[in-house]
């Protein structure tokens, strides 16, 4: 009797994030919904990562709503988002209070399971999360970051999988963010954490198709004990994005595995973004072939075409292999981080500062707070000079504590100041959009009534933007101004960060 292999279906968030750049309309996908609902997913991918930031930024469109519409077109589907544990789904750390009340709501409007990870595989940064979707009796799936190191060994990473049973999840997930899980790490792993863990508990396993050994990986995993996996449909799969749904099911044809999809309505559902995906042409990643440097740089397939994005708009385009070459040093430096949302924009701008700029002359607020514990522990010790700059940069000290432990509650204060800006509408949602991107929101908020733009059809929009100013000098990232006569505006997935760089003498 064959074994079932259940899957994830990404096609409505991670794929298109990875692909055309989180930029895809709920209009678009709302033809493929009924396919997707009936196709016999375990779950489907529909929300988080960076689906909320894009929807109020680019697509006018109130990501509570795209959330609540997902949910009514597919009732018989399990809803799954990512959740970045204290961070939610922006790029700082928010209090316990916060946290909890974004839980509650993301049940209420239809979310069935949550992915909780951590951008340094910090517990401590998990635990609120995984208690708020226990309480709300949703499905909490604890999440490892997946990455290589003389550090992350197979014992350590089955070692966090128990701490996270022991806090209450109901399945653990191995995020492998930039395709860096070789076949045979990949079956060790799984064997290690059923081992651990019991064979018992639900392993889940995420994976991108970067660097092209990947489906193999996934095929150990399932021979080693995996039980469901990720992928995509093959019109929104491959390059920095994720395997093809139907090629994983064809893989097993043979071998004693089986899945429960149908394949009629899996490929119904690649004809339709097949047709829907030259529209987002102007989004499209440059990264479509395999690419092994990964396993040097460890970055994440959409950073590097963000990064060449900014080099090319400040005329050093030529310069993208010294910044990959940049990026590992930076990495040991600051403690070994996996490079996922947000360490991998927090490294990945630092390391193109260090190249353009000299090596450490500036400082991004975000790489000091990351040196100083402000995000979490790491695994690695930092480098102590580069510990002092952090210090002295962010005029701070390090901290060991949970960054949390340091926040007091902001639930009121936000709430006052979400509801009394135009156009916002009084509700709990309003004031957590609010919360994840306050400037964002106010733009949003003003003009949602104006209705969802579809920017497929748009194109003079733009992915990623770096631009050079030439009048009043900026803020650096982090606080005080620098002096100087070109001001740089970089901005990696949405995130801006300003940097003033003095003319040489």
């Amino acid at each position: 009797m064959s074994r079932i292999v259940e899957i994830t279906e990404l096609a409505l968030r991670d794929a298109h994030q990875s692909l055309l750049a989180t930029r895809m309309s709920l209009d678009d996908m709302i033809p493929a919904c009924e396919d997707i609902d009936n196709a016999g997913y375990w779950s489907v991918e529909c929300w988080g990562g960076a689906t909320f930031d894009s929807c109020i930024r680019f697509l006018n469109e109130d990501p509570w709503e795209r959330l609540r519409t997902l949910r009514k077109l597919m009732p018989k589907s399990r809803l799954q988002m990512l959740l970045r544990g204290q961070n939610l789904l922006g790029y700082r750390h928010y209090e316990d209070g916060v946290v909890e009340r974004f839980v509650e709501k993301a049940a209420a409007n239809g979310i069935d399971v949550f992915r909780i990870f951590d951008a340094l595989n910090d517990i401590r940064n998990l635990k609120t999360s995984i208690d708020a979707v226990k309480k709300t009796g949703k499905h909490a799936q604890g999440a490892i970051c997946y990455t290589v190191s003389p550090l992350h060994t197979i014992e350590a990473y089955a070692e966090r999988s128990e701490q996270l049973k022991e806090m209450g999840c109901d399945s653990i997930c191995i995020k492998d963010m930039a395709a860096l899980l070789r076949p045979q790490p990949a079956y060790d792993l799984v064997k290690a954490i059923k081992k651990r863990c019991g064979n018992e508990t639900l392993l889940h396993v995420h994976t991108h198709a970067t660097t092209g050994v990947t489906m193999v990986s996934l095929m150990k995993a399932i021979e080693a004990g995996c039980d469901i996996v990720d992928t995509a449909v093959s019109s929104l799969s491959l390059g920095p994005g994720h395997n093809p749904t139907e090629s994983l099911v064809e893989l097993l044809e043979g071998t004693g595995y089986e899945t429960r999809v149908k394949l009629d309505r899996v490929q119904r559902i690649s004809n339709h973004f097949a047709q829907i995906r030259p529209r987002y042409k102007e989004f499209f990643s440059e990264n479509v072939g395999v690419d092994t440097e990964i396993f040097k740089s460890q970055i994440p397939g959409g950073m590097i075409s963000n990064m060449e994005s900014q080099l090319k708009g400040q005329g050093a385009g030529d310069r993208l292999k010294e910044v990959l070459e940049e990026v590992p040093r930076v990495r040991k430096d600051s403690g070994y981080p996996p490079l996922v949302t947000p360490t991998s924009q927090i490294v990945g701008s630092q390391a193109v500062f260090n190249v353009l700029m000299g090596k450490y002359k500036v400082l991004t607020g975000e790489f000091a707070d990351l040196m100083l514990g402000y995000y979490g522990s790491t695994l690695g010790k930092k480098d102590p000079e580069v510990l002092k700059q952090a210090e002295a940069h962010a005029k701070k000290p390090a901290i060991t504590v949970r960054p949390a432990d340091l926040l007091k509650p902001e639930w009121e204060n936000l709430s006052a100041t979400a509801n009394a800006l135009k156009g916002a509408n009084g509700s709990d949602e309003d004031v957590l959009t609010y919360a994840m991107f306050p400037k964002v929101a106010l733009a949003f908020f003003e003009s949602r009534a104006q209705g969802r733009k579809n920017v497929g059809k748009d194109p003079s929009a733009k992915a990623a933007e770096v631009k050079a100013e030439s009048k009043a000098p900026a803020a650096a990232a982090g606080g005080a101004a620098l002096r100087g006569k070109v001001n740089y505006v970089i901005t990696l997935n949405g995130k801006e960060h300003r940097v003033s760089v003095a003319a040489e003498k």
